[in-house]
């Protein structure tokens, strides 16, 4: 098991170092040319890369969405749970303490006033959409990774390629979401850098809890009744 949360940490470790990192070291600035496009294609490639290195430890979660959709959905038990997500919330957070280290070193730097890739909605929301388009996009989006992590790494798929699968799948919800709330699906990401923004990014990151956990938690369940073969 301590093989496992140190996989989970690490891992969820580099997905908010590398996605948020590319939101607030690159993407801020326009002539490098990664923008939107950019730092969805950074969260995808963390998931796919630490999958690959270690998901045959842990199953590669990185994600209390996650955990809680793969419980729901019968791949994991109950008492992984709290243990997985202490670990990813601390993977997460150290990750953003290293990023604002670094960001730190440029002159006028402000986590409060940049938002620091923080989850938001309403007027902190990047297309300042209200906090019913929020709620709806993280459930839905949400509950549709958990449906393509549940077939990708069901035992009728190919074998090998899951990572591929989901990678792209977190590429293509950032691409749908970051203009509305910036892209949670991850409750330990959006707590990771919440923290350091220290204002609105924390009244408002109760959203980013119960909207992916419901909607990870339905995924699952959906999978499970609807679409998983039973022998």
């Amino acid at each position: 098991m301590f093989r496992k949360l140190v996989a989970e940490c690490f891992g969820t470790f580099w997905l908010v170092f590398g996605g948020c990192g590319s939101a607030v070291l690159a993407a801020a600035f326009p002539e490098l040319g990664i923008g939107f496009v950019g730092v969805a294609l950074a969260f995808g490639l963390t998931v796919l890369t630490m999958a690959y290195a270690v998901g045959h430890i842990s199953g590669g979660h990185f994600n209390p969405a996650v955990t809680l959709g793969l419980w729901a959905g019968g791949r994991i038990p109950a008492k992984d749970i709290v243990g997985y997500i202490i670990a990813q919330v601390i993977g997460g957070i150290l990750a953003a303490a290293v990023l604002y280290l670094i960001a730190s070193g440029k002159a006028g730097f402000d986590a409060a006033a940049s938002g620091f890739a923080s989850n938001g909605y309403g007027e902190h929301s990047p297309g300042n959409y209200s906090l019913l388009s929020a709620v709806v996009i993280e459930v839905v989006l949400t509950c549709g990774f958990l449906l393509i992590i549940h077939g990708a790494t069901d035992k009728a798929a190919p074998a090998g390629f899951a990572p591929v699968a989901i990678g792209l799948a977190l590429t293509l919800i950032h691409l749908i979401s970051i203009p509305v709330t910036n892209t949670s699906v991850n409750p330990a990401r959006s707590t990771a850098v919440a923290i350091f923004q220290g204002g609105w990014a924390l009244q408002q990151l109760w959203l980013f809890w119960l909207a992916p956990i419901a909607g990870g938690i339905l995924g699952g369940i959906l999978y499970r009744t609807l679409l998983e073969k039973n022998d």
